[in-house]
């Protein structure tokens, strides 16, 4: 047994690592081209150190008893287990013996290599926030849910909030949670410029000798879909330094094109084969994420940004959390398929029969917002209610968030944003909009009621509170 059929025999997927907590696995055959090349007892496990293999596990043990591994070496597998490698077998040894023996297995006994189960999404959003968390970076539980919630029902988020917390940060640690890093072309970084004013410099532009030079979105497009089971992540940093109806207004149009084909989602083409020899969709295995700032240097959003968007703001600061500076335990990332984070609606009818008192509740709901904010032309169309109803469903069927604490989360990110105006109307919308969340009107001397929709209503407390002080406001201002 050469060193390097040894390595590719046990070093395992981190999955195992979970298997191994919840069934009494008590042996490992070593398979490599379907035959047993050694038996080990296992006694634990260990992070495997090879930078290719980040949140892989090596098993570690020691050699089966005599008896055992005369038995077993070289014994052929094939008609167990189809593949090579090394996949860790669930087989029972009396179903090996008993092939050693005969030569076959009863049918009954006959097992496929079983994938671990994927981890819940709440025991998963758990580790991502574990994660983010040992590395420095203190936001609350809800807020990971939320984030992990939004990109579940539609692959573009914006995060806003002020310089300085971490919105960067929090983007790269949550793909890398979830093994997405630039080391291995799941993860890219691309910071905006001013001076961009078309989808040139994101997707690419014939250049004087007319060879098409590949923009880095276009590269990250065609990692994508080369790998369609791994999540990948595309970071727009400070996307508002330029006009993002500008420069990323081809990107958004495909985007919306998302329709079925079997089971996968496809789009329109976003680049035809003559650039690059071969058509190009957006996968849905892409996640694009974008990081605001709103002061003077940027550019607001329009409401054709908004709609196609959940808007996440990041403000929690906690400048006296000094936990990570400890001793931690290591949180390891989460490698995942991408069916784990894949949006699973694309249409109301997806999701209709199933949740139909849930989605007439939210709707009604809806139409109420929607005959406040109809006089300022700042009311919504099909697709925020759709894309409100799919966030709501994915977060039922997962079980993260109370239902009033998703809702509230919704129109912090679907509604809310597009308010914004010096417009005395906005005055009255604002305060029918306060007591609709809270119940009582709003009292600028006593804004710390209790309300089903906390975030919303503070959040349009600070509104009022601007417009009151320089006859303007804006979600984007406090």
């Amino acid at each position: 047994m050469t060193p390097e059929e040894l390595y590719q025999a046990t070093s395992v997927s981190w999955r195992v690592k979970l298997v191994m907590k919840d069934r009494n696995i008590k042996y490992y055959c070593a398979v490599y081209s379907n035959r047993i090349i050694e038996v080990y007892e296992l006694t634990g496990s260990t992070a495997d150190a090879h930078p290719e293999n980040e949140g892989r596990t090596i098993l570690e043990g020691e050699l089966a008893n005599k008896d055992i591994r005369n038995q077993l070496l070289s014994l052929d597998v094939s008609s167990i287990h189809t593949s090579s490698g090394n996949p860790i077998k669930y087989t029972k040894l009396e179903t090996l013996f008993y092939l050693k023996e005969h030569g076959s297995v009863p049918t009954e006994d006959v097992v496929t290599p079983i994938e671990p189960e994927p981890l819940r999404d709440i025991n998963l959003v758990s580790n991502i926030h574990s994660y983010i968390s040992s590395k420095g970076f203190n936001y609350s539980l809800s807020n990971i849910k939320n984030l992990y919630l939004s990109i579940r029902s539609k692959p573009f988020v914006i995060i806003s909030g002020i310089s300085g917390t971490g919105k960067t940060k929090v983007v790269q640690l949550f793909a890398e949670s979830l093994g997405a890093t630039e080391e291995n072309g799941q993860f890219k970084l691309i910071p905006v410029r001013p001076d961009w004013t078309d989808g040139s410099e994101l997707l690419g532009y014939p250049d004087l000798k007319n060879e098409f030079q590949k923009g880095p979105l276009t590269e990250m497009v065609e990692h994508a879909m080369d790998r369609p089971d791994s999540p990948h992540f595309v970071l727009l940093d400070e996307m508002n330094l330029a006009r993002v109806e500008y420069y990323f207004s081809d990107v958004l149009s495909v985007m919306e094109s998302r329709k079925r084909d079997g089971d996968r989602i496809t789009t329109s083409y976003l680049l035809d084969k003559k650039f690059i020899g071969h058509s190009l969709r957006l996968p849905e295995n892409l996640y694009i994420i974008g990081t605001v700032n709103m002061d003077e240097t940027t550019h607001p959003f329009s409401k054709k940004v908004l709609d196609r968007a959940n808007t996440i703001e990041f403000n929690e600061i906690y400048l006296e959390n000094f936990d990570f500076l400890g001793d931690q335990e290591l949180v390891e990332m989460q490698r995942i398929s991408n069916k784990q984070l894949a949006a699973n609606y694309i249409s109301l009818k997806d999701v209709y029969s199933t949740h139909r008192q849930l989605i007439e509740d939210i709707s009604r709901r809806l139409s109420e917002i929607n005959d406040l904010l109809e006089p300022l032309n700042a009311h919504i169309g099909y697709r925020v209610r759709d894309e409100i109803c799919f966030y709501m469903v994915h977060n039922t069927n997962m079980g993260l968030l109370e239902e009033y604490e998703a809702f509230d989360y919704c129109l912090m990110q679907k509604i809310l944003p597009r308010i914004t105006g010096s417009d005395g109307r906005i005055d009255k919308l604002l305060n029918d909009l306060f007591e609709w969340l809270s119940d009582v009107p709003y009292d600028a001397e006593n804004v710390l009621v209790s309300s089903k929709y906390p975030r919303s209503a503070k959040k349009v407390a600070e509104m009022l509170r601007r417009y009151h002080l320089d006859g303007f406001t804006s979600f984007w201002i406090s």
